[in-house]
């Protein structure tokens, strides 16, 4: 059954969905199924970089802390996603904390095993770099907003992206599933929970974002955007 389970999971991993039962076999025969409780660490920063993981059910928060103690949270992953996305091509440690945020089933794949499974099929490592590419490119994105736009703009602009990466679509604008604090919000481009508290007051006051019964936001992207341009 978790036999099954893994297969089934990996299929729907973009840089494996063209891969035939036979050449995913491999993959299946070296992963496992594992699983973590809320609030337990998969791995911490600094920690031997020897395997990576598949998200099958649950989230997880991608997290660093700098030289004061203060806590830098990269992303938010849920189903569906891989992480380190550097992992098969970096030695070393891991570069961040990665912690779970509710209960949750990872898929675990040795590294020094899977580079094996590359040498045998050289595509995979084509569908890894243009993973690498989208990540790299965010990463560019994130890094002008910090360097372009002033706290207010940075914020809705988090605010989008977590429509794209943490949302679903919900009466013509995005739910963003995953429930954040103002602090874990502040903490995504290092600017004060206070602030963020202000902005988000300001923002729900022009009802570009509202919240659920669940204390979900719900963002209507096309006006938040436009808030960019005046």
């Amino acid at each position: 059954m978790t036999s099954n389970t893994i297969k089934s999971h990996l299929q729907r991993v973009s840089i494996f969905n063209e891969l035939s039962d036979e050449e995913l076999q491999p993959i299946i025969a070296i992963s496992h199924l594992r699983l973590y409780k809320s609030k337990t660490f998969v791995f911490m920063q600094g920690d031997e970089l020897d395997r990576v993981f598949f998200i099958h059910e649950g989230k997880v928060k991608i997290h660093k802390n700098d030289i004061s103690g203060k806590e830098q949270i990269v992303s938010v992953l849920q189903k569906g996603e891989m992480f380190p996305h550097t992992g098969f091509f970096r030695k070393g440690s891991f570069p961040a904390h990665a912690e779970i945020l509710e209960d949750a089933q990872l898929i675990v794949t040795p590294i020094a095993d899977f580079e094996k499974i590359l040498l045998l099929h050289p595509e995979l490592c084509i569908k890894l770099f243009r993973v690498l590419g989208e990540k790299i490119i965010d990463l560019q994105n994130r890094l002008e907003e910090q360097i372009l736009h002033d706290t207010y703009e940075q914020i809705v602009m988090l605010l989008l992206r977590l429509c794209k990466t943490n949302g679903t679509p919900f009466d013509n604008s995005f739910k963003i599933t995953t429930q954040f604090t103002n602090k874990q919000l502040a903490n995504m481009i290092g600017t004060s929970r206070e602030t963020m508290n202000r902005t988000i007051n300001q923002l729900r006051k022009k009802n570009l974002i509202t919240m659920d019964n669940d204390g979900c936001f719900i963002i209507d992207s096309d006006k938040l955007e436009a808030e960019l341009s005046i």
